[in-house]
């Protein structure tokens, strides 16, 4: 099989010094990772950002920059994944929204209580992710350009 690159977002959101993350079943167990998703056809990075964190914790947000890009292969050479970050404010909560398959629930927490448990997070990026963003990187949204 040859390369493989997946484009994906993430939503790193803070609020209180805890970020939102989900706990998601995967084939490896349950795992912890940043709001995120792949891309759709068709679709802004901006847009995917916003409807992945809606779709998987029920908060709507709102990407205020970008924190990253990040390309990561899958331990086992299949799947190479193109992340691209952002910082984003929350925007409101649909109460009773059924999220995601997969998705078991929402979870707010600290950066030292998700650097307790690295067996948990679904890839490096999850801690790489907030560690950017603690670490002030910030970047203008206009560097992304989206083309109808």
């Amino acid at each position: 099989m040859g390369w493989n690159p997946h484009v994906t977002v993430a939503a790193v959101v803070e609020n209180a010094g805890r970020f939102l993350l989900v706990e998601e079943e995967t084939i490896d167990g349950v795992r912890l990772n940043q709001p995120a998703g792949h891309l759709d056809e068709g679709e802004s990075l901006l847009a995917a950002c916003s409807r992945e964190a809606l779709e998987e914790t029920a908060h709507r947000v709102v990407p205020r920059a970008l924190v990253g890009v990040y390309q990561w292969p899958r331990p086992d050479g299949e799947i190479t994944y193109v992340r691209f970050a952002f910082a984003a404010d929350l925007a409101g909560f649909e109460e009773g929204r059924v999220l995601d398959k997969g998705i078991l629930r929402a979870v707010w927490m600290t950066r030292d209580e998700l650097a307790a448990c690295p067996e948990r997070h679904r890839s490096p990026l999850v801690l790489r992710c907030i560690d950017d963003y603690l670490a002030g990187r910030r970047y203008p949204l206009d560097l992304i350009r989206h083309y109808d």
